[in-house]
C-alpha cells in the first residue's frame, strides 16, 4: 500500500521544517480567497466592521465548515477500512455542487483519515490528510486545493507542533510554531470535541473551544450550542449551531450541525463551505451524509490514496 509520505511527497508535502516563517494574520491570500468573494451572498448583509475583522469572521467559517465535515463517523476503526460518501448541495436551489469521499483506516495502530474532494464528473480536485494524535482533539492535517495550490496544515515533531500556510502554488509556504492548549481543537479534532462533550452540550447553554485558525496562525474561541431535537430523513437527530464565540460573532455566519442521536454521526452540515466555485467564491452549502460509513478493501483504499488531482472540474 502507497504510504502517506509518499504521497504527500509527491505533492510537496512540508514535511521538513521550512524557514519562511511569518506573524500571525500576516499570510497573503490568493485574489480567489478575498472577502470580496461574497458579494451578493447572504454574507453581505453583515453589519458594518472593520474589514480585517470581518475577513477573520469569514475565513472562521469556512475553516469550521472543512473541519466539521472532515470527519463525519464516530471514531476510527479497531481495523480494517470504512468508507462513506457525501453530497454538497448549493442551499439557494439544492443543486448538486461536488461530492467527497471519506476513508478512515489505521497504519501502524494510528487512526487516519483520507478525504478526497470531487467534481461532479468525478475527479478528485483537493484532498486532505488526517493524522490523530494522543489528544483526539488536536490531530496534524494536511489540506491541498490542486486548483490553485492552496495549502494549509498542522504537523508534529520531536520539538513540537508547526501549523502552516501556502495561498497559492506561486506563494512560499509559511510556518510558525504553536503551543496547543490542553482543550484545544483543530481541524477534524473538532468532532471529537463534540462527542467528548455531547451530554453537556445538550443540557448546558452551549459550550465554548478554542479552535485553530490556520489562516491566522493562531487559536480563536468557538461557541457550540444546542438546538432543537428533529426528524432527519427517517432519524432521531440532534441539531447544533456553531459560531464564533467574540462579542462581534453576531456578524459571523452560523453554520448547523444535525447529528444522529443514536450513534451521534454527523448527518448534515450547513453553512458556508471551505471549498470555493470556479469563480473563487465560497459557497452556501448543505452538505449531507446519507449513509454510514461501510466497510471496504485495502485495494480500494490504494486507489484512493493514489488518485491524482485535477487542476479543474470539466464542464
Amino acid at each position: 500500500m502507497v504510504r502517506p509520505e509518499a504521497i504527500a511527497a509527491r505533492d510537496g508535502y512540508p514535511y521538513v521544517p521550512g524557514r519562511d516563517l511569518d506573524a500571525p494574520g500576516r499570510a497573503r491570500l490568493h485574489p480567489n480567497r478575498q472577502p470580496a468573494a461574497y458579494a451578493g451572498s447572504h454574507l453581505s448583509g453583515m453589519p458594518a466592521m472593520p474589514s480585517r475583522r470581518r475577513h477573520c469572521l469569514i475565513l472562521l467559517a469556512t475553516t469550521l465548515a472543512a473541519a466539521v465535515v472532515a470527519r463525519a463517523e464516530p471514531g476510527f476503526p479497531a481495523n480494517g477500512v470504512r468508507h462513506q460518501e457525501a453530497l454538497a448541495y448549493a442551499r439557494p436551489d439544492g443543486a448538486l455542487l461536488y461530492r467527497e469521499s471519506h476513508w478512515r483506516y489505521r497504519r501502524g495502530g494510528v487512526a487516519h483519515r483520507l478525504v478526497l474532494y470531487r467534481c461532479l464528473g468525478g475527479d478528485a480536485f483537493a484532498r486532505k490528510t488526517v493524522i490523530e494524535r494522543s489528544a483526539r482533539q488536536a490531530p496534524d492535517f494536511d489540506f491541498l486545493d490542486s486548483r490553485d495550490g492552496y495549502r494549509e496544515g498542522v504537523r508534529s515533531d520531536s520539538r513540537g507542533r508547526t501549523v502552516y500556510l501556502r495561498s497559492d502554488a506561486r506563494a512560499p509556504l509559511r510556518e510558525r510554531r504553536i503551543e496547543v492548549p490542553a482543550d484545544a481543537v483543530i481541524d477534524a479534532g473538532f468532532d471529537a470535541g463534540i462527542r467528548a462533550n455531547w451530554e453537556r452540550l445538550r443540557e448546558e447553554d452551549g459550550l465554548s473551544l478554542p479552535f485553530l485558525l490556520p489562516s491566522r496562525m493562531a487559536f480563536v474561541p468557538v461557541r457550540v450550542s444546542p438546538g432543537p431535537t428533529l426528524q432527519w430523513r427517517g432519524l432521531a437527530a440532534q441539531r447544533m449551531t456553531m459560531r464564533l464565540d467574540r462579542w462581534y460573532g453576531f456578524a459571523a455566519p452560523t453554520m448547523q450541525l444535525t447529528y444522529a442521536l443514536e450513534d451521534r454521526r454527523l448527518l448534515e452540515f450547513a453553512g458556508i463551505a471551505s471549498i470555493r466555485d470556479a469563480s473563487g467564491r465560497h459557497q452556501d452549502v448543505r452538505i449531507a451524509f446519507p449513509e454510514p460509513a461501510r466497510p471496504a478493501d485495502t485495494d480500494a483504499l490504494r486507489r484512493a490514496l493514489e488518485t491524482p488531482l485535477a487542476r479543474q472540474c470539466g464542464g
